[in-house]
């Protein structure tokens, strides 16, 4: 990624140009556009998820432990073949979906198969599908960001140049991100770190301020609560003995983990067999439901069971969840179901953070199994996305930690990320 915040010698823009006006005016109209897809799309999973579970998700109540088991047998493999139904329509029977990748490349997102495709990730994550809902508003913000730059050209505004243009989808994308879990300094790195690759004032700028108007639109329905509830938020120095230890372990699954859904990814069925692949893994899905109701989702469950957890006899499920949330997510993505990795990578982390302070307990009496679940969901997401900034952010931003965590926290993604990328750098 290019850093280039302070060069002095850098041009500074003038503001009073056409083509930076357009830029400004374009950031905050984006910005709320999307912080409202964000929260349409928010409003779309209590639907679903009430309609098909009979529940609503909360920080403390994040998994349908109240339905009835049958019930969620039942929802996961309905929303697997209505999704699955839709996917091939998609597919087969219309232009294709354009990724957000393609779409920084120049290829046009077809609105409404986007909008159907986007739609169907945020009903399959509510009926119970174990994938990530994080890609849905992402893929919303660019697509609107690419129609409000069709109109700007069609009503002759003066014309923004390749670059401004790739930032607004890039800084839209991580609106949407934004307006999803109330966290706009990770939307403003996905938007530069992931997807731009560059930090400058400009970009910096523009992407933080489409996140923040975003997130402030997206809050109007949940608020600013935390995503994840941790009781004990003072980190000791006992827990850089901890991240010392667990950091290499993290960044040896995220590595892995990342290799899994790449080749999920490039594998992904695209033809009818979908019809029956999704249907057979959402039934899956069901059956581990049925008895562990925390495999269900986007893997925001599973992460709080693991920092709640305190109980040695509880390592098995925590190790049992974890490794079954891989192989769902996993083969839920070749199936070909859309979808994200970000919070099924967090829930990974959370459980094996869990197990290792449980084991350690006795000889690190200084850090919670709390403590550890979140250092664990930073430092995996860090190793499976090689996105450290984003990262570190999402995780204080989304469990609103105090300052105490992040030296430790950061100390533990760079060691994480560096033996990610030795895992990758193999494949």
């Amino acid at each position: 990624m290019r850093f280039n915040l302070l060069r002095e010698n850098e041009e500074r823009p003038n503001w009073q140009q056409p083509e930076n006006i357009v830029l400004a005016l374009s950031t905050i109209f984006l910005g709320v556009i999307v912080g409202f897809s964000s929260l349409l799309l928010s409003l779309l999973l209590e639907v679903v998820e009430h309609f098909f579970l009979h529940y609503e998700e909360t920080a403390k109540i994040p998994a349908p432990i109240n339905t009835l088991p049958i019930d969620r047998l039942i929802s996961v493999v309905i929303g697997g073949v209505i999704a699955a139904l839709i996917w091939w329509g998609l597919r087969t029977k219309t232009v294709p979906t354009v990724s957000i990748k393609k779409a920084l490349s120049g290829e046009r997102m077809p609105f409404w198969q986007t909008t159907l495709h986007v739609m169907t990730q945020i009903f399959y994550v509510g009926a119970g599908g174990s994938i990530g809902r994080e890609l849905a508003p992402r893929e919303a913000g660019a697509l609107l960001a690419q129609k409000w730059e069709n109109l700007l050209e069609k009503w002759h505004f003066p014309k923004l140049s390749a670059d401004d243009r790739r930032l607004l989808m890039t800084a839209a994308a991580g609106a949407g991100f934004a307006g999803i879990y109330i966290s706009p300094i990770t939307g403003m790195f996905f938007s530069v770190e992931v997807l731009l690759k560059k930090m400058t004032l400009r970009t910096v700028g523009v992407s933080l301020t489409m996140s923040t108007i975003a997130m402030l639109i997206g809050s109007l329905v949940k608020g600013f609560q935390p995503y994840y509830i941790l009781h004990d938020m003072t980190f000791t120095l006992t827990s850089f003995i901890f991240i010392l230890i667990l950091a290499p372990l993290t960044g040896l699954a995220g590595g892995f983990f990342r290799r899994f859904f790449q080749w999920a990814e490039k594998n992904q069925t695209k033809s009818k067999s979908i019809l029956w692949q999704l249907p057979a893994i959402a039934l899956m899905t069901g059956l581990v439901a049925y008895f562990f109701p925390e495999i269900m989702g986007n893997g925001r469950s599973l992460a709080q069971f693991a920092i709640n957890s305190q109980q040695m006899h509880l390592v098995v499920v925590l190790v049992c969840g974890a490794l079954l949330k891989v192989i769902i997510t996993v083969l839920t993505i070749r199936a070909g179901a859309a979808g994200g990795t970000l919070t099924p990578s967090i829930a990974v982390g959370s459980a094996l953070g869990a197990v290792l302070v449980l084991l350690l307990s006795f000889f690190l009496p200084g850090v919670s199994v709390g403590q550890g679940a979140i250092l664990g969901a930073g430092t995996l997401l860090a190793a499976s996305q090689q996105a450290p900034f984003m990262a570190m952010f999402m995780l204080i931003e989304i469990t609103h930690l105090n300052y105490s965590a992040l030296l430790p926290l950061a100390l533990g993604i760079i060691i994480s990320s560096a033996v990610s990328r030795k895992v990758l750098s193999k494949s």
